[in-house]
């Protein structure tokens, strides 16, 4: 019977520390991610490549923003211009007989945002991402999957980049 009355006591002491701990923490600042606030309401975006409409995407997944056609550009507030995108294979390594070891991917995109009437909001700026990428030519069908699946993550993560830099943005 003392087992029991010896135990409930370090329960409670167990406890105690516990919520301590969890205030501590609650008062360090962690916020999980909420969707960016932008300084506009409405933005056109022409093309149609993967890059953009993943971008189109993003922005639309904010609920915050209307995404216009290329025709509607002088309706919207801002326009996103996309300037250019490349994507570059560049072998690393070799091994002694000459073929190839290892490539590195990588994918930049250079873009701009502006007014309708053409005043710059940001200036022309490039975004990239690089991955490295081991290859064995016996494998070749597979590292080129892999090299696709590769480029559509750095491609996520560019957007994700360019939504911060809009959201950077504090007015129009």
């Amino acid at each position: 019977m003392n087992t029991r009355n010896v135990s409930l006591p370090r329960r409670g002491l167990l406890l105690g520390l516990a919520a301590g701990a969890s205030l501590g923490l609650a008062g360090c600042g962690f916020e999980l991610r909420k969707a960016p606030v932008f300084a506009f309401k409405s933005l056109s975006v022409s093309g149609n490549s993967a890059m953009i409409n993943q971008i189109r995407r993003e922005l639309r997944a904010t609920g915050t923003v209307t995404v216009m056609s290329a025709e509607d550009a002088s309706k919207a507030d801002v326009v996103l211009e996309i300037l250019g995108e490349d994507r570059n294979r560049i072998v690393i390594s070799t091994n002694s007989a000459g073929l190839v070891r290892e490539l590195q991917l990588q994918l930049k995109v250079r873009f701009k945002l502006r007014t309708p009437g053409g005043k710059d909001l940001l200036p022309p700026t490039d975004v990239s991402q690089t991955r490295d990428l081991s290859f064995n030519e016996t494998n070749a069908l597979a590292k080129e999957g892999e090299a696709d699946l590769l480029f559509r993550d750095m491609q996520s993560d560019i957007a994700q980049q360019l939504m911060r830099r809009l959201a950077a943005l504090k007015e129009i």
